[in-house]
């Protein structure tokens, strides 16, 4: 690009370059218009000759930039300076998966889960919303130094692919160690296509190595198609039985035999994560600092006393309801996942559960709360006095109704009074005809 070409549009200023590839070149820019570093991704001539490849570009670009994902790199941009056909994106400081593992060989587990479970968030939030990536390999995950993953490159390969097949081997699948069986045989692409493409990153981040190899892109292809699936294990015993056959299911050769989607691998190493963190707690002696995060331990039934019949109430006592214990799933962390509704279980990303509103028992206020009245006792042994000293009757609350101990008397009262009228009757006749007779 000559120097009258550093300027795009007037607006991005065009600093170093950052790295090349098959379908375009990486500049670190300005934007001159707002102030901030960005990265302007400038597509090789040879693709922007094609009306066709441009639309569904244009068309695959506007689809990304309205993913906004913490593990997705933001297209703030996509615009044209003559023939120049560029994509604006956030900047970010870092550098490839790719490179990382070159310089530090294979990476410890922990490290390895916690960049892989954000692969799978961002790829899986993308899925979700209709677009697949068609291009997952370790030159397209950035990670900044605080190991916080951004994925890249969304679109390209799938508009080049749908509108270019010709150029689909030698442009897209330039380094076909990534792709799926079923893009090998030339069949489109699918999110699960993407969640082979991750189980073949984590492969190589866990053994530093990939699983197959080949001369050229058709040994690669045939090996992906035909070759026995290898174990991790086999190239790195460090690695947990359990995490090795999770990775061993998504490199299946059967679509149907995957996880159908990104964020559903996700879910499956989130859970073995945490399961491996309570395991490690619980193994700790107590001298031992435990984990920095624990797991909240779980709820534990009190015993009844022992004095007391399990089936015989205590008097002035109600019913306690059980406190809530949540068996731990022992399921094969490799089963594949459902979007069926199944049991409640921990929530993702270590989040403690919360019950649904819905669920949650409606207490109701205390001053509405009926109280029983006490039943009578029985006397203690040796006791001579009257049971009601020991035993008070319950007193009523303000306002409260309390049958009366005088209604017959009151009753009585009425009926004499009723009499008396009665025999005044003859009286008052004897004095009216005295007077008037």
């Amino acid at each position: 690009m000559s120097n009258n070409e550093t300027l795009l549009n007037g607006r991005y200023r065009l600093i170093a370059q950052q790295g090349s590839g098959g379908m375009a070149v990486i500049y670190k820019a300005q934007d001159l218009l707002l102030g901030r570093t960005v990265a302007v991704k400038v597509l090789r001539p040879s693709l922007t000759s094609d009306p066709a490849f441009m639309t569904r570009f244009r068309n695959e670009a506007r689809s990304v930039a309205n993913l906004n994902h913490p593990n997705i790199v933001t297209v703030h941009d996509v615009g044209s300076d003559g023939s120049t056909q560029y994509i604006v994106m956030e900047f970010v400081e870092g550098q490839d998966l790719k490179k990382i593992i070159k310089a530090e060989g294979a990476l410890n587990v922990d490290r390895a889960l916690k960049l892989v479970i954000q692969i799978c968030a961002g790829i899986g939030f993308a899925h979700r919303a209709g677009l697949v990536h068609a291009d997952v390999k370790p030159q397209n995950i950035l990670v900044t130094r605080g190991d916080l993953v951004k994925v890249t490159d969304f679109g390209i390969a799938q508009a080049l692919s749908d509108t270019q097949p010709g150029e689909r081997q030698s442009v897209v699948w330039g380094s076909p160690h990534y792709f799926a069986p079923e893009q090998a045989r030339g069949e489109k692409p699918t999110p699960s296509s993407d969640v082979y493409s991750i189980g073949i990153v984590m492969f190589e981040m866990l053994t530093g190595r990939l699983p197959y190899v080949g001369a050229n892109q058709q040994e690669l292809a045939l090996a992906h198609i035909r070759e026995a699936v290898p174990r991790v294990t086999e190239f790195n015993p460090n690695v947990p039985e359990t995490l090795a056959q999770i990775i061993y299911k998504v490199m299946s050769k059967e679509p149907s035999a995957r996880y159908r989607m990104a964020d559903q691998l996700g879910h499956v190493l989130e859970s073995y994560r945490d399961r491996g963190r309570e395991q490690t707690a619980a193994n700790l002696p107590p001298s031992s600092p435990r984990p920095a995060t624990p797991p909240p331990a779980p709820a534990v039934v009190p015993p009844p006393p022992q004095s007391v019949p399990p089936q015989t109430p205590l008097p002035f006592s109600q019913p306690q309801p059980p406190a809530a214990s949540v068996p731990r799933s022992t399921a094969d962390p490799t089963q594949r996942y459902s979007v069926a509704p199944e049991a409640p279980q921990a929530a993702p990303y270590n989040r403690p559960a919360v019950p649904s509103p819905f669920e949650r028992p409606q207490q109701m206020p205390p001053q509405y709360q009926q109280q029983p009245y006490p039943q009578q006792q029985a006397a203690p042994p040796g006791w001579t006095g009257n049971t009601s000293q020991l035993y008070p009757p319950r007193q009523p609350d303000a306002g409260e109704d309390v049958p009366s101990a005088f209604d017959a008397v009151t009753i009585a009262l009425a009926v004499l009074a009723f009499f008396a009228v009665l025999c005044l009757i003859p009286l008052y006749i004897a004095v009216f005809q005295a007077r008037f007779g």
